[in-house]
């Protein structure tokens, strides 16, 4: 296993973020253990989650996954110590969760002790903002023509990142959480949090993660070089799209039990016909290479310039197996040409 200084943080992590957010819907507390086990035995030190999950996020499984990690940590206590964990605070939005209101100082304050409750934990590795309050949910789920970015008010949103770098800052001081970092958030977000704390001494933003992959790599360069230059942690989400990458979707098919499945997240990644061909190069690609789709797709992200740790995930252990042996192969030159290509023809499928 490699590892990646977490931004600016003193804090090595794993290459390889394990993801939990099916932990609660699609898996249960001894799927989870057996996923925490291995991860860990092949040098896995990260481990994701948030308040919000298990997804799809709904009032009854709101914090289940955050409460298999605690009774994880419970049952093996000389583990936490081998663990960098990382949680979330849940945006505005979801009427379950502070009745649908934004994120502020009291919410933070409230809102880690809820988490550290669930964990069963003294601490919080890093503690991350799941979307911006200028966004509902996140900018991912907009898009230009329902979205206006002008009607934001700058001053406002300013304010209020401010009063939410002072609730961090308490807890910082109550030694309840160690890092700070951010999720589903622009350049401008990552710059003005930095201003503000380099102004009033509080928590510096050490990370951010986005949705990345062949799919959908809209950060690149714009926001990557943000993070470079800044000593930002690139952490991608989602680097298989939901599962499309690894092909088991292509011709319409919808495994019993896969993301696809489910209500509420069928659709989630867009079914259409470039999304299509372009995973169907990919996987021509990976067979042509001896790797499998899934695969092809982890390991090109994990050689992104700038990305610190790939959150991965998987609802059974076969399919963490396979996604962890991803990041030991190399991409030989031929199979980054032929890669390069197809991203060239699809830059953009949804």
């Amino acid at each position: 296993m490699q590892y990646s200084k977490l931004g600016s943080s003193e804090l090595s992590v794993s290459r390889v973020c394990l993801g939990s957010m099916t932990w609660g819907k699609q898996n249960n507390q001894q799927d989870a253990d057996q996923q925490i086990d291995y991860a860990l035995s092949e040098g896995v030190n990260f481990i994701d989650t948030a308040e919000m999950y298990a997804v799809p996020p709904s009032a009854e499984t709101y914090g289940k996954t955050e409460e298999i990690i605690g009774n994880y940590l419970a049952a093996n206590p000389e583990r936490r110590k081998d663990i960098v964990l990382a949680t979330k605070i849940a945006g505005a939005g979801l009427p379950w969760v502070r009745d649908a209101g934004p994120i502020t100082g009291e919410a933070v304050i409230a809102s880690v002790d809820a988490s550290l409750k669930r964990l069963q934990t003294d601490y919080i590795d890093l503690y991350q903002l799941h979307w911006p309050n200028r966004t509902t949910p996140h900018f991912g789920k907009h898009h230009p023509g329902h979205f206006r970015l002008s009607d934001s008010d700058a001053a406002q949103q300013t304010e209020g990142m401010l009063d939410i770098l002072q609730g961090l800052q308490e807890c910082v001081k109550a030694g309840k959480i160690r890092f700070c970092g951010l999720s589903d958030d622009t350049p401008w977000g990552i710059e003005q949090y930095l201003r503000l704390s380099e102004q009033h001494s509080l928590p510096r933003m050490v990370s951010i993660q986005n949705e990345f992959s062949l799919l959908h790599a809209k950060d690149w360069p714009y926001l990557i070089e943000t993070c470079i230059h800044q000593d930002v942690a690139y952490l991608p989400w989602s680097p298989l799209a939901g599962g499309v990458l690894s092909g088991k979707y292509l011709g319409g098919a919808r495994p019993e039990g896969s993301r696809w499945s489910i209500a509420q997240r069928n659709g989630l990644f867009r079914d259409t016909p470039e999304v299509e061909a372009a995973v169907r190069e990919y996987q021509n690609i990976a067979q042509q290479h001896g790797m499998t789709a899934a695969q092809l797709a982890l390991a090109w992200c994990d050689k992104v310039d700038g990305v610190c740790s790939t959150i991965i995930g998987a609802t059974s252990m076969s399919q963490l197996k396979e996604d962890m042996d991803a990041f030991k192969l190399e991409l030989n030159v031929d199979a980054q040409e032929a890669i390069a290509a197809v991203f060239k023809r699809y830059p953009a499928p949804f």
